[in-house]
């Protein structure tokens, strides 16, 4: 089975209820989908998001990079070659991972489809089920607080909650939605890189004498700020995960030699794709951390190829793979876009 053929798509589903963190704000999702088609007629899926402010990566770019610089790399290569094609992928150019992941993905489908076996499998295969949180976008606090409300009463057992924009507020935020969940439900923060160091460490003390019993922090700080994560990480008692800082896994070997976190968040489109995320979590598996797995605003073709990593990989014990149920349509059924 040789790649023959890349095609480039793209979809737009509205969100339910916009989505809205310290960075961004949107009511749309804009997906690139890719189908890399074998010869033998076999249809490998894969997507990409344009996430500017985390990634950098535009529609427009996502499209240009597969388009002049990954599918000449790869068209004609046999599809049982998957480390060589990974290379290719990757060596390509350089950042632009966000299309790297789409055509990764799709590569992948392929090469489990040519050997007839589950991703989750090829993986490790730790299990076959996984569960993720639903995320709380940033609001103020009485509307986050219904919100999570309406998230628990649907069967909800982890909240991740936005916040990030004030930091005197965020702790407002933590503290009604503490209050309506109760003490069973698990609540996670992502600050979406919105606090200073030495504020990050006065608002988590300040959770942790409140006793509002928060699972973990993510990105605290400015992505390209390693000191400043491992400064709160080590004055604070409660879990500091990383996530923008953590792009590759040049950067899960430094943050994690620098003890400068406790979890790190994989997400495909940050590291380029499952090669390279496959690659992240087994350091973190090496360094004995644990995992997050996390998504940007995927179609289901992009979190069912986070999900099989997922449910691989022993290291990743965390899912926030909810993208899917932020959705108001659902273009996918199976493998296929409706």
């Amino acid at each position: 089975m040789r790649i023959k053929q890349i095609k480039i798509g793209k979809v737009r589903i509205p969100l339910k209820t916009p989505f809205k963190t310290a960075l961004r704000e949107v009511d749309t999702a804009e997906d690139i989908v890719v189908k890399v088609i074998a010869d033998t007629g076999e249809i490998g899926w894969g997507n990409a998001p344009a996430t500017v402010v985390i990634t950098g990566d535009s529609h427009e770019s996502v499209v240009a990079a597969i388009n002049e610089f990954i599918a000449p790399q790869i068209i004609g290569m046999n599809i049982e070659d998957l480390e060589p094609i990974c290379q290719r992928i990757n060596h390509a150019m350089v950042h632009n991972t966000s299309a790297k992941a789409a055509v990764d993905i799709a590569v992948h489908d392929l090469f489990g489809q040519y050997y007839h076996m589950p991703l989750y499998r090829f993986f490790g295969g730790k299990c076959d089920c996984i569960t993720s949180d639903l995320t709380i976008s940033l609001n103020d606090p009485a509307v986050m607080a219904a919100d999570a409300e309406k998230a628990i009463q649907r069967g909800y057992t982890t909240l991740k909650i936005k916040v990030g924009n004030d930091v005197d507020l965020d702790l407002v935020r933590a503290a009604a939605i503490r209050k309506v969940a109760g003490p069973s439900v698990r609540i996670r923060l992502d600050a979406n890189q919105g606090w200073k160091p030495k504020e990050a460490i006065r608002i988590i003390r300040q959770m942790e004498d409140k006793g509002l019993d928060i699972e973990l922090i993510e990105q605290p700080v400015i992505a390209h700020d390693f000191d400043g994560l491992k400064f709160v990480t080590d004055h604070v008692a409660t879990d500091i995960m990383a996530d923008e800082a953590a792009f590759s896994p040049q950067d899960v070997l430094r943050l994690l030699a620098m003890h400068a976190c406790d979890f790190i968040n994989i997400k495909l489109m940050k590291a380029g794709g499952l090669h390279n995320a496959f690659q992240m979590a087994s350091i973190a598996t090496a360094s004995g951390i644990d995992c997050m797995m996390g998504c940007m605003l995927e179609s289901k073709v992009g979190i069912t190829a986070a999900a099989a990593l997922s449910a691989g990989c022993g290291c990743i014990t965390k899912n926030d793979l909810d993208a899917a149920d932020l959705l108001a349509a659902d273009p996918v059924k199976g493998r296929r876009l409706l």
